[in-house]
């Protein structure tokens, strides 16, 4: 469970700059970009490398942030805000593609590797550690023989394009959930075959 005394800080993964805005690994990215509309909030500030924006969500002080640096690079911005705000892990949320689950399903953990991905490899490396709660978007396997670099850096196909209205919010509420909850809450009701 979150600890009350402290913000909460929701980090989504993504690179910066127009060519990446609508790739798929930027989902992160489009995930606080929901959040923050429905929080009634905006990035307008830039702080530590990070675009961020702050707002209150049932009594509860949020942080969130997406990191400028390029997705390799993201842990230096949130190893920074966490010892800006002396937060403890628990009080984190790290939002992010992950080819290994099929698109669609949503995977809450408390901690856990990198698999592959680099902003989550970036975040590991700066803080030292593993076990931080992370939001896990599944963006499926690249088709063939197309390469897994290349594929996260493409946009989403038409018919997902359709569907990730229904991913996007669906994961605003589970970090929402996180937050009201606690992940233990969450990834039972989230961590399931999408509806």
């Amino acid at each position: 469970m979150f600890k009350k005394t402290k913000p909460y800080l929701i980090v989504g993964l993504g690179n910066p700059g127009r060519e990446y805005r609508t790739s798929r690994h930027n989902v992160g990215f489009m995930v606080l970009d929901r959040l923050a509309e429905e929080l009634d909030t905006s990035f307008t500030r830039v702080k530590m490398n990070a675009l961020m924006t702050a707002a209150r969500w049932n009594g509860e002080r949020l942080i969130l942030i997406k990191p400028q640096t390029f997705m390799n690079l993201s842990g230096q911005a949130v190893s920074s805000f966490k010892r800006f705000y002396k937060l403890p892990l628990e009080n984190m949320l790290v939002v992010y593609d992950d080819v290994d689950l099929p698109f669609e399903h949503l995977r809450l953990k408390p901690d856990g590797g990198d698999a592959g991905q680099k902003g989550v490899r970036s975040i590991i490396q700066q803080l030292g550690t593993k076990e931080f709660p992370r939001l896990r978007l599944g963006i499926g396997r690249p088709p063939g023989r197309t390469p897994v670099s290349d594929y996260v850096l493409q946009d989403f196909s038409r018919d997902e394009k359709e569907n990730l209205p229904f991913v996007l919010d669906q994961a605003a509420l589970a970090a929402r959930h996180v937050i009201e909850h606690g992940l233990n809450s969450a990834m039972t009701r989230f961590n399931q075959q999408p509806k």
